[in-house]
């Protein structure tokens, strides 16, 4: 048997009222109920803790050393208990976000989040559609922001945002408006199998994407940037992944007839999830946040 926080508090407020009788009309127990508590206790530890003299309990030798040592730990739980009851801003929460909201949206929000409430920690993972749903699923993470298809269907999908993909290249020359089919045979450089900008793009051309050139894939936009600053090459991408290059002139948006290829952000969550009042606040600001971001042109 182990020591337990209810004897202790039993114990303490004992050594304040010295009578069973009292205490078990305070915390609503039986006389033999607080009796038998301080059996257990002093079974557990071997030896009295108090004197019995006058029908009053009275602390002994052992027992005073033993107040002496839990009154303050005691306190100190008291406290971590009324403060978690109390606070609605404490607590960590582990977030998992797909590869284009990791780089360049999750990582304004988590920090802005964490500014306005330092006693809430974020803690970040990473990893495409696919593999964030799969922590989802283990339990690994409490939440997770993906752009891609998520159907699995013990998660919950709720859309948080509206993402716009555009075709981009550093070819300056492709100045007219073209088709997909007359694209086709340029030299595109896509993400890996599971992401969802992949998934998203490649269901929205599903005419002909038997069709399309693909050369190279690569699991971050970072590297696909890269490759198509310094190649003549083409991908489809966020244009918020985009943007800076778009407005320094490195790359350039290649104009696409009846081209509109949106997909939604979604916030996903295991459907026997608890929503704690931290959880849905944590939400609600990754929600405004996030909307605000893609609205920037």
């Amino acid at each position: 048997m182990k020591l337990t926080l209810r004897q202790m508090e039993i114990f303490l407020n004992v050594v304040e009222s010295g009578h069973l009788t009292q205490v078990a009309k305070e915390m609503g127990l039986s006389q033999s109920a607080i009796s038998m508590s301080i059996k257990e206790l002093e079974n557990i530890l071997g030896r009295p803790l108090f004197d019995r003299i006058n029908k009053k309990l009275i602390l002994n030798e052992l027992g005073r050393a033993f107040h002496k040592e839990i009154i303050a730990p005691y306190k100190k739980f008291m406290d971590i208990e009324y403060e978690f009851r109390n606070s609605l801003d404490k607590g960590i929460i582990h977030v998992g976000a797909s590869t284009t909201i990791v780089d360049y949206l999750m990582p304004q929000i988590a920090f802005s989040y964490m500014h306005n409430y330092p006693d809430v920690k974020i803690s970040l993972k990473e990893g495409n559609s696919k593999e964030i749903a799969q922590l989802i699923l283990g339990g690994a993470i409490d939440m997770g922001f993906v752009e891609g298809v998520v159907t699995h269907p013990e998660i919950v999908k709720v859309s948080v945002a509206v993402d716009e993909l555009v075709v981009v290249t550093s070819d300056s020359s492709l100045t007219q408006e073209y088709t997909i089919e007359e694209l086709a045979e340029k030299r595109w450089v896509l993400r890996e199998e599971g992401s969802g900008t992949r998934g998203v793009f490649l269901d929205y051309i599903k005419d002909m994407k038997g069709s399309l050139n693909i050369v190279m894939e690569l699991g971050h936009t970072e590297s696909i940037k890269s490759i198509l600053i310094n190649n003549d090459c083409m991908t489809c991408v966020s244009k918020i992944a985009v943007q800076n290059e778009l407005n320094d002139g490195v790359l350039h948006q290649v104009k696409i007839k009846n081209f509109e290829c949106k997909r939604d952000f979604l916030m996903i969550y295991h459907k026997d999830k608890y929503q704690s009042e931290l959880f849905k606040k944590f939400v609600y600001f990754s929600k405004s946040i996030m909307t605000q971001m893609l609205r920037v042109e």
